[in-house]
């Protein structure tokens, strides 16, 4: 008999913890595993801000999936761009371009998130994201090419828009990258002796009353004012009207020259999600608590794009946060689950506490909340950087983290541009693809020849 196919989309934190999991209690031969992801390595987020301000190189927070020494996970590089629950095939397209049919037997879908954008004029065409390594690597070139061409230029009002740098969302995302972004402008101009430091503007929108409200008002208002001692404008209960080339309009009223608009405005579910037809609840795949997904035999989802009900937290309706904390936890529960079910045994529900937040605003600026104790500064500081040390999955990940924040706290910062992806199109759909998915109904046409 063939052995069971166990198919799992995404080599994100939920995905490469379920892998991990299955493949060190899964007996030999007793399934096979593939997992579907465009790139070999496991992104380590939460670090991206400090690969946008050169804190950090783009090879130490992408973490190889080929160092496992077991190798029993079949790696397909591609992207699943849809899902045909009653076939039980799982479409792909190849990052050559090509459409394939997988099916499986149990189905994890861990495909994470996507930038959510709204519909703002101009917004898809000129602002630049912060969710993939391609994005923090094009960002840190971008932000050095202002500070080049506005030495290079003579006009004061050109000078101005280049210096200019406008950053939205208020989350932990938006927050790390206008701190650590501000922090390399800040260093960066001393070496440029054309340009007057204090023409160097950065700005953070949040169409929310609070910054980061997760952290509580204390360390959310320590956070602020960390920011605006650094000399960023922060202007809260205001969002983006409409973006141009080189200028972008906020509700308020306000025109603000530019040439950057970074959004980081929240994340939505991958375009993934909506080709199941099964139900979703706030746009993520509604899940039992043991993260099956009703109606869709043999598939768990999980992660981002799942809404995970929180057992812990008791409340009717509550789901986890979509955060790395809760997708490590629900990827080694998933993998449980689909050995369970491959083994005739009941499933477990998740549940899970959550450990506290950290929030690395770049220097020994910080502030953290682990298991509820609020802290800042240094302490904070020291926290965050453990933290995330900790997380990283290979010694060698860990190593080259740790050589880099070293370097740079005894070197100081550099200011090299690399010149990645200059002559191309900057723009999220570009960079995050979200136009490879096919529909429901292509899906079920494809399946059914």
């Amino acid at each position: 008999m063939a052995r069971p196919r166990i198919l799992v989309v995404g080599a994100g934190f939920a995905g490469v913890e379920c892998v991990r999991r299955l493949e060190r209690r899964l007996m030999p031969g007793e399934a096979d595993i593939t997992v579907v992801t465009p790139n070999s390595y496991q992104l380590y987020l939460p670090l991206l801000p400090q690969v946008a301000s050169g804190v950090l190189t783009p090879q130490s927070v992408a973490v190889s999936l080929r160092r496992s020494e077991r190798n029993r996970t079949r790696i397909l590089p591609g992207t699943a761009v849809g899902v045909d629950p009653a076939a039980k095939v799982c479409v792909v397209r190849t990052i050559s371009g090509d459409l394939t049919d997988r099916p499986y037997d149990h189905l994890v879908l861990a495909p994470g998130s996507v930038t959510r954008t709204f519909d703002i004029p101009g917004l898809a065409e000129h602002a630049r994201g912060m969710k993939t390594l391609a994005e923090a690597a094009y960002l840190r070139d971008h932000v050095i090419a202002q500070l080049d061409l506005a030495d290079a230029c003579g006009d004061p009002a050109e000078q101005d828009g280049r210096l200019r740098f406008v950053v939205v969302g208020g989350g932990y995302a938006g927050t790390e990258t206008a701190a650590c972004l501000q922090r390399l402008t800040t260093h960066a101009v001393e070496r440029y002796p054309r340009l007057e430091a204090r023409r160097i503007s950065w700005h953070l929108v949040d169409l929310a009353p609070r910054l980061m409200p997760e952290l509580g008002d204390a360390l959310g208002r320590a956070a602020l004012d960390v920011l605006r001692r650094r000399g960023i404008e922060v202007s809260l209960g205001v969002s983006v009207a409409k973006a141009g080339a080189a200028e972008v309009t906020l509700t308020d009223g306000r025109v603000l020259p530019t040439r950057t608009l970074i959004w980081t405005a929240g994340v939505a579910a991958s375009p993934l999600v909506a080709t199941l037809g099964t139900p979703t609840e706030r746009g993520r795949l509604a899940v039992t608590p043991d993260m099956a997904v009703p109606g869709a035999p043999g598939v768990f989802a999980l992660g981002d794009a799942a809404a995970v009900p929180d057992l812990v937290q008791g409340t009717e309706g509550a789901v986890c946060p979509p955060t790395a904390q809760h997708a490590s936890r629900q990827g080694r529960t998933v993998a449980d689950n689909v050995i369970a079910a491959l083994r005739g045994q009941p499933l477990r529900p998740y549940r899970h506490r959550d450990l506290g937040l950290v929030v690395d605003l770049g220097g020994t600026d910080a502030v953290s909340k682990p298991l509820g104790v609020p802290l800042r500064g240094l302490p904070a500081q020291a926290v965050a950087r453990g933290y995330h040390w900790g997380a990283l999955r290979t010694g060698v990940a860990k190593t080259r983290v740790l050589t880099n924040w070293l370097l740079n706290a005894v070197a100081g910062d550099d200011f090299v541009r690399t010149g990645f992806q200059e002559r191309r199109p900057a723009t999220l759909r570009e960079f995050e693809q979200t136009d490879a998915y096919l529909t429901a109904e292509e899906i079920r046409a494809r399946t059914a020849r």
